[in-house]
């Protein structure tokens, strides 16, 4: 099991209050892949440096650490990438916490 962090832009322009939602259905598909959720953080909205298109201008940012079994990672990326609600997700490899002395 390795430990990462998932960096989810959602897409729930006008309906801000889903975001609860949109965080938990992504915890719960990490867990169905057999990882395990560390921590999640809630970001603000932002505004989007370059704009693909006029609908997205803008996207509410999620941070996930998780562990995982690294095969899982592709399979997280694909059913990711067919939800709606998430409009870009990037995972990275995170280092382990270094303990407080």
């Amino acid at each position: 099991m390795k430990r990462y962090e998932g960096l989810f832009i959602l897409n729930v322009a006008g309906k801000e209050d889903g975001i609860t939602d949109a965080i938990n259905k992504i915890s719960a598909e990490i867990a169905a892949a057999g990882g395990k959720v560390e921590t999640v953080q809630k970001m603000d909205k932002k505004n989007f440096a370059r704009v693909a298109d006029k609908r997205n201008v803008s996207g509410f940012y999620a941070n996930v650490i998780f562990t995982s079994a690294p095969k899982a990672i592709a399979a997280l990326r694909s059913k990711f990438s067919l939800n709606e609600e998430i409009f870009r997700v990037l995972f990275t490899e995170a280092p382990e916490p270094k303990p407080v002395k």
